[in-house]
């Protein structure tokens, strides 16, 4: 059976050149980010950003079916820890969908807004503001956008209730909304135990968990990457599930749906 890799000197000394590196190949592509205009090429050159730290964490993905080709394309997942927000550039190209806390964030909130994404104002004040803008982005862009539906990252035992507001932007339109499931496993593909997601994998806050277990040590999201990259990486398994048919949903009717789908999914693959 597998387990998580113990932890060493030899282990910890090249997570730690790892983490060295992908700072270094931050720094590096700033002055190219700062050049790069805002838009499409910018988003295109995302995959590229991404693809580095999935490396230079030794992430390995899997991919399990195709993504629609209709547009314009919402795809909701579960969200585990930071590295979906690599994964899927990676896999599918495109962007986004983000709170606009985001965008105040030291350096991470200059590279999102560069790649593209999309930033809300969750305040019930500014519903109306965010959802015109969404709206007007994903109508003019021809690649997918990505929201994480729980609003929040779990410890992977469960897939939180979803968000119904997240799923304004598909309501009384044609927007297609495709449910993607991620899966994290070992790397020989044996799915990483409840425990160890929680303890080592996953990146969540303790008090935002409804069920399943808690970490001993809450790690910042830099924090966690470092970890990864002590540990070896992982192998992310991503199902891209055929979208349901939702017209004439409204947000509630659509996130529950997704969310039967995405957590049954999901649920089965814990229990292989």
């Amino acid at each position: 059976m597998s387990r998580v890799r113990k932890q060493n000197v030899f282990n910890t000394i090249t997570g730690a050149l790892r983490f060295a590196a992908f700072w270094f190949m931050v720094v590096v592509q700033l002055p190219i980010l700062v050049l790069l205009p805002r838009g499409k090429w910018s988003v295109k050159y995302m995959h590229v950003f991404m693809q580095i730290l999935l490396w230079l964490s030794s992430i390995k993905i899997v991919k399990h079916g195709t993504i629609s080709k209709k547009r314009p394309l919402l795809v909701a997942g579960n969200h585990i820890s930071v590295f979906e927000i690599a994964t899927f550039p990676v896999m599918f190209g495109g962007s986004f969908i983000s709170k606009n806390d985001v965008r105040r964030w030291p350096i991470v909130g200059f590279v999102a807004n560069k790649f593209g994404v999309v930033f809300v104002d969750r305040r019930p004040s500014h519903a109306a503001e965010a959802l015109a803008e969404v709206q007007k982005a994903i109508s003019t862009i021809s690649y997918p956008l990505y929201i994480f539906p729980e609003g929040t990252t779990t410890n992977g035992a469960y897939v939180k209730e979803f968000k119904s507001s997240l799923f304004n932007v598909a309501e009384g339109t044609d927007v297609t909304v495709q449910p993607v499931v991620t899966q994290y496993c070992y790397h020989d593909g044996t799915p990483i135990t409840e425990e160890d997601l929680a303890e080592h994998y996953a990146y969540f806050d303790n008090a935002k968990q409804d069920q399943g277990p808690r970490c001993s040590r809450e790690r910042s999201a830099f924090g966690q990457i470092f970890h990864v990259m002590v540990l070896g990486g992982f192998t992310v398994n991503v199902y891209m599930l055929p979208p349901p048919p939702t017209g004439g949903m409204d947000r509630k009717q659509i996130a529950q749906t997704m969310h039967q789908i995405i957590s049954d999914k999901y649920m089965e693959l814990k229990r292989q």
